[in-house]
This record gives C-alpha cells, sequence and structure tokens, in this order.
C-alpha cells in the first residue's frame, strides 16, 4: 500500500513546486535547487510544506516519461501550456506515485489549475478522476543519447545500474573531518569513505546535531574523496577553482592548506562567505573569472572542479535527464579547456594539479585527461591510490584517473558520478 503525502497540506507548496517546473523545463531552463532555493514563496512554508514541496517537482522530473505515459491515455492532445501540462504531471505524481489519497489529489490539483491555468480546469478535474486507478508503468527516463554514451562508455551492465540508481532517492552525505564517530552517533548515521557520515533518514539540515557547531557540511561521498588525491596539503598556498558552496574549500582548509578560493558569481561567493563563516574557516574568497585573474605567484597545488553537464549527478538532480542536449558535452569541453589553460598557467614547478568533474560523458573526463598529457609534456599523471577513498568503490581510468559510477554502492544508497585526473608539473 502507497504512503498517503500531502493530503491536507496547503496550497503554496503546491504552487511552489509547480512554478519550479515551469522554470527548469521552460524555453530558458534554470536548474530546479536553484529555482527551488531562490523561491520567494519558501518563507511561507514551514519544514514539512517545503519538503512536500520538492518532493513533489522532483517526483515529477524522476518520472515524467511514466507520467505523460499515463496521462496519454487520458489527454486526446498534449496541452500546449507548459504550465498546464505541470499541473496535471503534479496530480498524477500525487496519484501515481506518493499515495496522496484521491480525493485530496483531485481538489487540490484543480484549485491549483483554478488559480493558475483557468481555461483547463475542468479538463484537470476530468483527466485526474480517471486516471486515480490506473498502474504506473516502468518506462525508460534517460534520454536515448544519454543513454547510448554510458553504453558505449562504460558498457550495457553499468549503464543499467546507473539508470537504475537514478529512481531512487539519495541519503544526505555529510562531510565530518573531526570526531565522525562522535558526530555519526548523534545523528544516527552511517561512516562511509574516510571523512563521510550519511544519514538515510532526516529532518531540517539547520535543526541537525553539529550544524551550529560547523562540525560538518553537506556533500556527495564521491565529491568527499576526491581532495584526499592531492595528498598532504599542510601549509601548502592551494588554489580552489569554482568554489561554491565549499565543500572541497572547507577539505582544503581543514587539511591545513592555505586556500585561494576562487569563484565567478557573486552570488555563490556570498554562499560560500557563509558557509565558511559557519564552518570556521577562512580562506581568501576571490570573485573572479579564472581566465582573467591571476594571482601574482604560483600555487603548490590546485583543483578545478570544472563547470560540465553534471550527469554524473542526475540522481540528485533530476531536471538534468530533461534538460541536456547531445551537444552539451562537446560545448562544456571547450569551457573546461579555457580553464584547464589558466589554472596550469599559475601551477609551481612540482605542483599537483586536480581535474574533476561530475560529468560521465567522456568529453569531459579522459579525453581531457588525454588532451592535457598530449598538450602539456611537463604534466606527468600520478598513480591514484584507492586506498584514500576508504571502503568507497573507485574506478582506477589509467594512470592518474580516476572515477565513480552512481551504479556502485547500490546497497547503501549509492554515490554521484565523477571523474578526477591527478597530474604533477616537473620540478
Amino acid at each position: 500500500m502507497r504512503r498517503s503525502i500531502g493530503a491536507r497540506l496547503p496550497m503554496p507548496a503546491r504552487d511552489i513546486a509547480l512554478d519550479v517546473l515551469d522554470g527548469c523545463l521552460g524555453l530558458r531552463p534554470r536548474p530546479a535547487e536553484s529555482l527551488f532555493e531562490a523561491h520567494a514563496g519558501l518563507k511561507k512554508l514551514d519544514t514539512r510544506d517545503r519538503a512536500f514541496a520538492r518532493l513533489l517537482y522532483m517526483t515529477c522530473l524522476r518520472r515524467m516519461n511514466a507520467l505523460d505515459k499515463a496521462l496519454s491515455v487520458h489527454v486526446a492532445k498534449t496541452p500546449k501550456s507548459l504550465t498546464l501540462l505541470n499541473v496535471l504531471r503534479l496530480g498524477a505524481a500525487q496519484l501515481l506515485v506518493l499515495g496522496t489519497p484521491a480525493h485530496a489529489a483531485v481538489k487540490e490539483t484543480v484549485t491549483l489549475a483554478r488559480k493558475r491555468v483557468p481555461h483547463g480546469a475542468k479538463m484537470v478535474n476530468a483527466v485526474l478522476r480517471r486516471l486515480s486507478d490506473d498502474p504506473l508503468e516502468n518506462v525508460a527516463e534517460t534520454p536515448p543519447w544519454l543513454a547510448a554514451s554510458w553504453s558505449d562508455a562504460f558498457g550495457e551492465l553499468e549503464s543499467r545500474g546507473i539508470e537504475s540508481a537514478h529512481g531512487r532517492e539519495p541519503p544526505l552525505d555529510l562531510t565530518c573531518p573531526a570526531d565522525r564517530d562522535h558526530w555519526a552517533r548523534m545523528l544516527d548515521g552511517e561512516p562511509i569513505g574516510t571523512q563521510t557520515i550519511r544519514l538515510k533518514r532526516h529532518g531540517a539540515i539547520p535543526d541537525l546535531p553539529g550544524y551550529e557547531e560547523g562540525a560538518w557540511w553537506v556533500q556527495d561521498a564521491a565529491a568527499a574523496a576526491l581532495v584526499p588525491l592531492l595528498g598532504d596539503l599542510r601549509d601548502c598556498r592551494v588554489l580552489d577553482i569554482g568554489a561554491a558552496p565549499g565543500g572541497k574549500t572547507a577539505q582544503l582548509c581543514a587539511a591545513g592548506a592555505r586556500v585561494t578560493a576562487l569563484e565567478s558569481v557573486e552570488k555563490r561567493a556570498g554562499r560560500l562567505r557563509e558557509n565558511m563563516t559557519r564552518l570556521h574557516f577562512s580562506p581568501e574568497i576571490v570573485v573572479d573569472d579564472v581566465t582573467r585573474w591571476t594571482a601574482g605567484k604560483p600555487f603548490d597545488a590546485i583543483l578545478l572542479d570544472a563547470p560540465c553537464t553534471a550527469t554524473g549527478t542526475i540522481r540528485r538532480h533530476p531536471d538534468i535527464l530533461r534538460t541536456r542536449r547531445p551537444g552539451d558535452p562537446k560545448r562544456m569541453s571547450r569551457i573546461q579547456r579555457q580553464m584547464i589553460e589558466a589554472a596550469l598557467r599559475q601551477l609551481a614547478p612540482g605542483g599537483r594539479f586536480l581535474y574533476a568533474v561530475c560529468s560521465m560523458q567522456p568529453e569531459e573526463g579522459p579525453e581531457q585527461f588525454a588532451w592535457v598529457t598530449s598538450r602539456h609534456h611537463d604534466m606527468r599523471p600520478v598513480p591514484i591510490d584507492p586506498a584514500t577513498s576508504g571502503d568507497l568503490p573507485v574506478r582506477l581510468a589509467g594512470t592518474g584517473a580516476m572515477r565513480t559510477s552512481p551504479a556502485d554502492l547500490a546497497g547503501r544508497g549509492g554515490m554521484d558520478g565523477f571523474f578526477a585526473a591527478l597530474l604533477q608539473r616537473e620540478s
């Protein structure tokens, strides 16, 4: 029996979920998480309603193809209005996935339609009443071009595992560099990797033990496995490029590095500052573009967590399934190469360079690694020791490179997909 969710929640939660869907699926898509966190209506919601709003839009994005197929049985022609279509999806998600009682799901969704798309309210009422007893089929949610790219790169078995992982809500991972066992007990969490505490149940993040103290920060276990690859960083000058929201910056600071955190967007830099203040770290924070900015003195180590298609994070950001296009990996690879070149201009002799992307696409990972080594003959791959990741499954991708896969750690909640390459400049 499906669990009853959202039976007696006020309308603002559904309004916000609709705004997020309209914004991330419109002509100029924006990330769903950014739309949600910036929504003015969040101030009107308590913790429970906020969680429901997020659950609503995330469910629609995860199961959109299945929901659309179920709706198509009762809708002769797909509505031209994106808002009307998204209202139908929200109603279908409540009925077919979340187990909201039919009378509540239909009533509240029709009320939403009357407010936002009055001309479609009667259709919404009729469709949802017919839909309530239908089963939801399992259909492919991954775009064919994306699934084919994974099958070609990793094989059919891993590709299926990746797609399966994207259908599940991931747990919350916290990076805790000190007293991890103590905070794991306080949080009722599972220690994994070398610094991560995994929570499968939790309330509002600011209400969790250790938040006010700055004992931990939110960061996927796979992302937390990157900084340790750089080795001993005590008293090293380290440049963190694309630093916000600050998970890797915090790791570098906790490791004893003297950190310059470079972020090109002021709003993101503001969030970075807030996080560093809570965590009691004091990196130098610079707002500028790496292709223009120079420190004037080379760094001992540089971490470039490059902007990418983020196809390794679909389990947390299912809107990526709906917004990425076949040409995006190649387009992003050009931006990444500009940033790599700019970063290497600031690396000292003997310095280490860690390139990372949360992408599963070869154009953004292995192909970039090969490009760097072919172009910069003074950069040598550094062998990676999987033991730096603790009990996390990492896959070596040749000397100096590793990757993580969403297909792994399925029984313990999964992990994001990353590619990382570690190189050292000759002295």
